[in-house]
């Protein structure tokens, strides 16, 4: 978060706010200095809050706060530009959560790469009773990372990703080729 900056001008300096008669006194003015500097960096954000709200132009200190609002995890290995995208679209993201889209997008968030996803289970509409139901009895998931160097997939990493990014009851295979 913000702290201190040193040499960051205040936008409002406090001595500026008390009458003229206050101007020359040299303890009093120090004082104000001092404060000034302890203010400058809040005054600052609350200035430009709207900025610092925004992932495409907060701050890096503040976008890793604003992945923890949006409940989100960004990864500091990433480059900016990635988590800003992480951030930038996880509400949007929660609304497709346990679907096969929303873990493909995950997926390719992560690693870069478009995946493979094969389901065990379907929906099937049918006017004729007793028939057989689509896909297969346990709740399955494969995905299929295609990527030039495998050794450079972080596989725990994307272990973990499918594993929050599916239903609890559904089993996944990770295939990394």
């Amino acid at each position: 978060m913000r702290t201190a900056v040193t040499g960051l001008p205040t936008p409002h300096p406090l001595i500026e706010q008390l009458p003229a008669v206050y101007l020359e006194q040299d303890f009093l003015r120090r004082f104000l200095a001092a404060l000034d500097d302890v203010l400058a960096p809040v005054l600052l954000s609350i200035d430009n809050l709207p900025a610092h709200l925004d992932p495409r132009s907060a701050p890096e200190d503040f976008l890793d706060w604003l992945a923890q609002w949006v409940a989100v995890d960004t990864r500091t290995d990433h480059p900016v530009a990635q988590r800003r995208a992480t951030v930038r679209g996880a509400v949007e993201r929660h609304s497709r959560r346990g679907t096969r889209r929303g873990l493909a997008e995950a997926v390719f968030l992560e690693t870069g790469i478009e995946p493979d996803i094969v389901e065990s289970g379907g929906t099937a509409w049918s006017t004729t009773p007793h028939t057989q139901f689509p896909g297969g009895p346990r709740p399955w998931v494969t995905v299929r990372v295609r990527a030039a160097q495998p050794y450079q997939v972080d596989r725990v990493r994307l272990e973990e990703l499918i594993r929050t990014e599916i239903p609890a009851h559904v089993g996944f295979d990770l295939e990394v080729l």
